[in-house]
Order: C-alpha cells, then structure tokens, then sequence
C-alpha cells in the first residue's frame, strides 16, 4: 500500500477555492483504531462550509482536511482492536472521543481531520458495521442524518403511533430524515417549507401533508388539517424568528418541541404564557448513541428509509460541490467519493 493518499485540503479559512486536492502521507492507525480507505463521505453546511469559512463555534487547526461522516472499508488496524477487523464496511460516528471535564469532544472534520481523502483513521469505537444491502453513498447520507432525527423523535419526543408531526425544514437533510423516522415510528407526517418544490420533495419522502409556509399561515393550514387540535410533536431545525412562533403555536396541549439547527439565525421569540398553559416541552439535543446509527442503517438496508441525495461527486470536485452547495446551483445533499 502507498505511504501516501489524496487528501482535499484547506490552508486557510475562506470561500471554497481554498480547497485543493494534495497527496500527503496517509494515516497510520494507532492502538485502538482502524485504516478506513474511504468510499464516500457527504458535504454539510454546517460541519464543512462553516468550518471552511472559519464560522464555526470551535476552534479549528490549518492545514486541515474536512469531512464528518466518511463511510468505506477497513484496510487495517490496531493492535488493541479486536471487535473489527480489515474488509468490515463501516460508517463513523460524528464524536470520535467524548468531552471530559476539561476537554471538549473530539469531533471527526472539525478537531481531527476528517473524510475528504482516500483514508482517514478513527477509533474502532467510533464505527459501526454498515449492511451489505446498502451502498456506501446511502450509508452516508443516512448515517449523516436519520441517527439525530431517530434519536430526536424517539428518545427525545417519544413519538408514538397515531401522533402527528410536523417536520420544518422538511425537504433538508435533517428534515427528509425527520420526515421518514416519524413516518417509520406510525406517525401522521406535515412537512412544512419554503416553497411549493421543495414540500412537494418532503411529500415523495412520505410526508402524509404539506405546507408551504412561506406562502401560506402555517398555524391556520396545521388547525386545518388536524380539525383545530393542532400536531402532537414539532421537529424544529431551523430556529427563524419569524417561523418559529409559528411552529411552536402549532403543538396541541401536552404537546413536544424537538430542535437541533439554527440556520435561520438561533434566537427567536417564545411564548411563555403557551409555554405553561398548554403544558409543552421543549427539547434541544446534538446527541446521538451507536444504537441510533446502527437502527437508521438497518433502515435504510430495509428499504424503511431512504438516501436522498441530488448528486455523486468526485472528491476532486470538492470546491465545486461547496459552491453549488453555497450558491443554491445544488439541492440536496452532495456525496463526495474517492474512489471516481
């Protein structure tokens, strides 16, 4: 095997021409770690265009090489690992290494280098077995996303069937997931979003309602559709002032707010009186357990969710596929492949 690999790089923060495809020495796995030679990883707003930028919230190292959900094959390993081995077909976890009480987690394309090469090493803890009946480019847009939404709406939402969801943000890649999790777990799904295409995308998902709520009152479209009740359960993950007030009026009594995202901006107005007299929870959570990826692979291997993607790409192609990505030229989650 070469000493060396392909490995896409930036030097400084900036806009996506600082990315550039270089050949550096690859990775040797240490202890407890495994080689992955890597088939495919996906290109995310937050985790790859705000790090390139220098607009994310952690401290970042140049030179540095992104890529937080890199999927492929183990090529070698450890010498303390003993429940993988070399051709297991693995995906990764976001957190390689949990916070301590004095360090922060590390996190796989934001404190270590990530994907975007032909291998990257990573804890053997910090893989899961992906199921042959899935290709390693859905195994990374499911492994990207479903694993929040399942744990956002089952652990954290306890959604149970019958209920009904409404997913904002609902033709995303955290909202395609949220759509098909909700819908796996038996409930009704309302996906909610900013134009006719992109609710008629979340409806091909599975959604069982769609709201277009940029051109219409969500809170009179959601009374509408569950006769006046309102929806059991908000899958949030946009935090935008104006469409948050909106979402949140649109939970029943007793009813559950689930968020992870703030791309509309993080700080929104809430309604405290409806806070309390209506009994509403609200859960914010990152999280996500190996239980929750290894349950979405076997979702998707299972045809119960899906990958939805806009396109394939070669990982040479990474500064173009950021600007697609940036410019709106791209909808859809983009997956980057070493291997074209």
């Amino acid at each position: 095997m070469s000493k060396t690999m392909n490995a896409v790089m930036m030097r400084e923060f900036g806009g996506p021409e600082v990315l550039e495809l270089v050949n550096v020495p690859r990775p040797v796995p240490g202890p407890d770690e495994v080689l992955i030679r890597v088939h495919a990883v996906t290109v995310n707003r937050t985790l790859d265009l705000a790090v390139r930028a220098g607009r994310y919230g952690r401290p970042v190292k140049l030179p540095h090489v992104l890529g937080a959900d890199p999927v492929g094959v183990i090529e070698d390993i450890g010498r303390d690992v003993t429940d993988r081995q070399a051709g297991d077909r693995v995906a990764t976890m976001p957190v390689l290494r949990p916070a301590t009480a004095t360090t922060p987690p590390t996190l796989l394309g934001v404190s270590v280098w990530g994907g975007y090469a032909e291998f990257v090493v990573v804890p053997a803890s910090a893989t899961q077995r992906v199921p042959e009946a899935l290709d390693f480019a859905s195994a990374a847009v499911i492994g990207r996303h479903a694993p929040m939404a399942l744990h956002l709406l089952e652990t954290k939402a306890k959604v149970r069937p019958g209920e009904t969801v409404l997913v904002m943000g609902a033709s995303g890649g955290l909202g395609m997931a949220g759509v098909q999790i909700a819908k796996s777990l038996g409930a009704t799904v309302i996906a909610g979003a900013g134009s006719i295409e992109r609710v008629q995308r979340a409806m091909a998902a599975g959604a069982d309602y769609g709201v277009d709520y940029r051109a219409h009152d969500l809170v009179a479209e959601i009374k509408a559709i569950t006769e006046g009740r309102g929806v059991d359960v908000v899958f949030e993950n946009i935090a935008d002032p104006e469409l948050f007030p909106k979402a949140f009026a649109s939970l029943a009594r007793g009813g559950r707010l689930v968020t992870a995202g703030s791309h509309g901006g993080g700080t929104v107005p809430l309604n405290v009186t409806e806070l309390y007299q209506k009994q509403l929870t609200i859960h914010g959570s990152t999280g996500l357990t190996a239980g929750d990826l290894v349950k979405s692979l076997e979702l998707g291997a299972t045809g119960k969710i899906r990958a939805e993607f806009a396109r394939s790409m070669p990982l040479a192609d990474a500064a173009l596929a950021h600007r697609g990505l940036e410019d709106g030229d791209i909808e859809g989650k983009i997956v980057l492949s070493p291997a074209q």
